[in-house]
């Protein structure tokens, strides 16, 4: 009998990982809504300012979401699998991403196509809805900044800077839908905050490879500042807050907005900048950053409920 267990534990010890196992961890899903969140903070952002400049019914918001929540998780399963097709060699290097699927063999690349194809054609499906001058931003977005961020640690020290256009690029797609004669002020400043708002945590992010990108031939952020990280990062930290209040008074925020997403953003910058050790930090700054959306988010709403209460 005891004979009978052990073959049985050997048999299920070596029997294969089932398939769809490696296409849930290709795109990140095991982690959702890490990652994902971060495409999506924007797009809502753009929606909740947008009800509040039109003093739009509530349900614009729900809806609106949760069609931009389905695109944003799509969108984001296809980065990362045509991240994880381009940095196959890099990952194999690197102790942190060694054993992606497609890194460790589990997932072969045309497989992988094949497999973001289907993403795209679903993400482009979606993005169809937001109206034809939405759908030329957001192609213009997906074909440029998202084709291009993981290639982009190949010749430049800045690809954290290619990603922060990636996660910002949801805003003008919202904005120009819901905003026929937008205005361009606020989708430029927004876009330029949360570029800079990206690099911030990124990079904190990417100090944890140093070494491993270092012998790898990648370049990043992290690298390019050294030993000036903490004072550099301050720069990008205090430009995100700016284009907040900026984009605020464009908008024709109230106090609400100004004292909860400005205010709050700000402290919460100042805590991540006061890190005893930031580098060695670098996971847990960069989930509180997908966390630091809700804050925003908070201000941006209670503003909106207060304008619809008082009219």
């Amino acid at each position: 009998m005891s004979s009978e267990k052990s073959q049985a534990t050997v048999a299920t010890a070596v029997s294969p990982t089932p398939a769809w196992r490696g296409y849930w961890k290709l795109t990140r899903l095991h982690l959702w809504p890490a990652g994902t969140i971060l495409f999506l903070w924007p797009c809502i952002w753009g929606i909740t300012m947008t009800a509040y400049a039109q003093s739009l019914p509530p349900k614009i918001i729900a809806v609106q979401g949760a069609v931009y929540l389905l695109g944003c998780t799509i969108r984001h399963n296809a980065a990362c699998v045509w991240n994880d097709i381009c940095d196959r060699d890099f990952d194999r290097q690197v102790e942190r991403t060694k054993t992606r699927p497609i890194a460790s063999g589990a997932i072969s690349v045309p497989a992988a196509l094949g497999f973001l194809a289907a993403h795209l054609a679903a993400f482009i499906g979606i993005l169809a809805l937001a109206g034809p001058e939405a759908l030329k931003i957001g192609l213009f977005g997906l074909f440029t900044f998202e084709a291009i961020y993981p290639l982009s640690k190949r010749f430049t020290h800045w690809p954290q800077a290619w990603l922060g256009f990636d996660c910002a690029w949801g805003f003008p797609v919202v904005w120009v839908s819901n905003n026929p004669n937008a205005d361009l002020r606020i989708i430029a400043a927004l876009v330029l905050g949360v570029v800079c708002w990206t690099i911030h945590f990124d990079t904190v992010y990417a100090c944890q490879d140093k070494e491993d990108d270092v012998n790898a031939g990648v370049h990043s952020c992290a690298l390019l500042f050294g030993d000036y990280l903490r004072p550099i990062l301050s720069v990008f930290a205090a430009g995100f807050v700016a284009s907040l209040a900026y984009v605020g008074v464009l908008n024709g925020q109230g106090p609400l907005y100004f004292a909860v997403t400005v205010g709050g953003t700000a402290l919460h910058m100042l805590w991540q900048l006061t890190r005893p050790d930031m580098e060695k930090e670098g996971g847990k700054i960069w989930r509180s950053n997908n966390d630091l959306g809700y804050v925003i988010w908070g201000g941006m709403l209670l503003d909106y409920a207060h304008k619809l209460m008082v009219a």
